[in-house]
């Protein structure tokens, strides 16, 4: 890109025109105390900003993609709002920066699947159904086995009123480190990748029936690990729980519906700085922000009792 990727002014600077912000391709950096809305995302440090500024420019066409789609989400309808998100991943699916991701990957992509008992083991309770993420050999990566077991379990609790609540967890280390890596580039043609995302996704399910799922986290939850329980009602997290969106540094954006469900939960600006900056962040963090509702310790052995 011949232009600066991004624009870093002092957040005295930027003008008030709520227009202003949607007229500029890239992102828009904010430096000093006091908020703004007129910036993808502010920080208070020089530091602060060049650590953001150093991934912007390694991945500029995804920096400048992911601020886009969330300065569009916001005010969509949820369902909208992530079909806009996954035009948006198809579009970089297809762009230099992931293919150049792939090609430094040894082996091709291939199907991950097998393991002890189904992916997903779910069991109803009256009028409670308990379900957990069930590889933790893999850390409960979201593969195409997982994905399918838990559009299984979504749509029983659509289909069926009676069922008050979904409890959702993980067996094993941790919550889930999100997307399959292995499973990255099986699909060579893009918008084919999108119509299953579109027809085919959990977290267009669990977003249909949030209010009635809880969902407790524990350890790692990158990506989609993350994306997917914030569309969750209630969100319960282990004291010693992380949370961290990776995605920029495979020339990505969050394409598990977090571009929607996490700013709806923390807002725009923080969003944009946990892509941009590819940082963790801590479960005391997240509650202060509003990522999880609530920090509670739960039994997250490897054998579960469901």
């Amino acid at each position: 890109m011949k232009d600066t990727p991004y624009l870093l002014r002092s957040t005295l600077e930027l003008p008030d025109d709520p227009a202003w912000l949607h007229q500029q391709a890239c992102p828009v950096i904010a430096m000093g105390e006091g908020g703004t809305a007129n910036a993808d995302v502010v920080v208070t440090s020089a530091s602060e900003a060049d650590a953001i500024i150093r991934n912007i420019e390694a991945f500029p066409i995804a920096a400048m993609t992911y601020v886009q789609v969330l300065r569009c989400v916001d005010p969509l309808p949820i369902q909208s709002a992530m079909t806009v998100e996954s035009l948006a991943y198809a579009t970089l699916q297809g762009g230099s920066e992931f293919q150049a991701w792939l090609q430094a990957r040894q082996d091709p992509p291939r199907l991950i699947g097998g393991g002890d008992g189904p992916a997903v083991i779910a069991e109803r309770d009256g009028n409670i159904v308990r379900a957990r993420l069930n590889r933790p050999d893999n850390r409960n990566s979201l593969s195409v086995e997982m994905r399918d077991a838990l559009i299984e379990v979504l749509e029983v609790v659509l289909a069926d009123a009676s069922i008050e609540r979904l409890e959702l967890s993980g067996n094993g280390p941790c919550f889930s480190v999100g997307g399959e890596l292995r499973e990255f580039g099986l699909f060579a043609n893009t918008s084919q990748a999108h119509w299953v995302r579109s027809i085919h996704n959990p977290s267009r399910l669990l977003a249909r029936c949030a209010e009635r799922v809880h969902c407790h986290v524990h350890s790692a939850c990158l990506g989609s690990g993350m994306e997917l329980p914030a569309f969750a009602g209630h969100v319960s997290a282990d004291p010693k729980t992380f949370f961290q969106l990776p995605e920029l540094k495979l020339g990505l954006i969050p394409g598990a519906g977090g571009c929607v469900s996490i700013s709806r939960r923390i807002g725009r600006q923080r969003t944009a700085w946990l892509g941009l900056s590819c940082r963790k962040i801590n479960a005391r963090t997240a509650l202060e922000w509003g990522l999880i509702d609530e920090i509670r310790e739960e039994d997250n052995s490897l054998k579960s009792e469901v």
